[in-house]
């Protein structure tokens, strides 16, 4: 599934207490993504049985691997934003810059792109988990009534 882009164009005219605002919020949203990785990864293990057995295995293998991937990411990402949230004093200590201004605000708006990416990314392999312990709990809820 392939995410549009936002609109980006608006960010020419936000202010730096924005900036720093949307920059909080990203590192929040961020490290809350981080704790919710660990209860997935939690959540696979208890049905690890069930995901590698029969017909959900490579269904199972490649959502898996793609929370991987996504775990992967987060830390690289996370110190980028940290780092572009410190570059902020750029447009806030009253010296007239234009140029450095400018690729302030250019890679917030790279940024942007990214971490929405990464949030619909993440969120359809969220989904997509959800989907398959929804479908192993009620096989064996059948199984339990059959029993």
């Amino acid at each position: 599934m392939k995410s549009k882009e936002p609109n980006v164009k608006y960010i020419e005219w936000r202010s730096p207490e924005e900036l720093h605002e949307t920059s909080l919020n990203w590192v929040s949203e961020l490290k809350f993504i981080k704790d919710e990785q660990h209860f997935l990864d939690e959540l696979i293990e208890n049905h690890i049985l069930q995901l590698i057995s029969g017909a959900t295995f490579e269904k199972s293998k490649a959502v898996v691997n793609a929370l991987s991937q996504k775990k992967k990411t987060i830390d690289p990402l996370l110190k980028r934003i940290i780092n572009h949230h410190n570059e902020l004093t750029i447009l806030l200590d009253g010296i007239d810059q234009p140029k450095e201004e400018k690729q302030y605000k250019e890679d917030h708006r790279v940024l942007l792109v990214e971490i929405a990416n990464y949030l619909n990314e993440y969120k359809n392999v969220k989904r997509q988990i959800f989907d398959l312990i929804k479908t192993i709990m009620k096989q064996e809820k059948q199984k339990r009534l059959l029993r």
